[in-house]
């Protein structure tokens, strides 16, 4: 299984859309972390971009995301991505903290920003 974080300067972003890259940690049967590696972010809109696709074809099955809005959290619920929104601070901490049970969703999205991406 692997989770992806929206990443900068190994913190969560605060936004989805505007990450420079995601770190994806696969982990095995154990849940333990085995690997860590980075995909980069596409320029611009995160919802409006392939990155749900490509993240879902390394194998993501859950994204642990600071914010975004709700057209997002729907292309990448297309993709078979879980989004568990509300996260902040290292991306490893958090990460671990999800594995142990301790990350649930905050169910806040993000509903006024300016490029539209909840729209879709």
């Amino acid at each position: 299984m692997k989770i992806a974080l929206p990443t900068f300067n190994n913190e969560i972003d605060g936004h989805f859309g505007h990450c420079s890259h995601f770190t994806v940690f696969s982990l095995n049967d154990k849940k333990e972390i085995i690997e860590e590696e980075k995909i980069q972010s596409p320029e611009g809109c995160g919802c409006k971009s392939n990155i749900a696709s490509v993240l879902s074809s390394q194998g993501v099955k859950v994204m642990l995301a600071g914010n975004m809005g709700d057209g997002a959290v729907n292309v990448l619920a297309a993709q078979g991505i879980q989004v568990i929104r509300g996260c902040s601070g290292n991306v490893r901490t958090v990460a671990e903290n999800w594995i142990k049970g301790n990350v649930s969703d905050s169910g806040e999205g993000c509903h006024s920003h300016e490029h539209g991406c909840e729209n879709h």
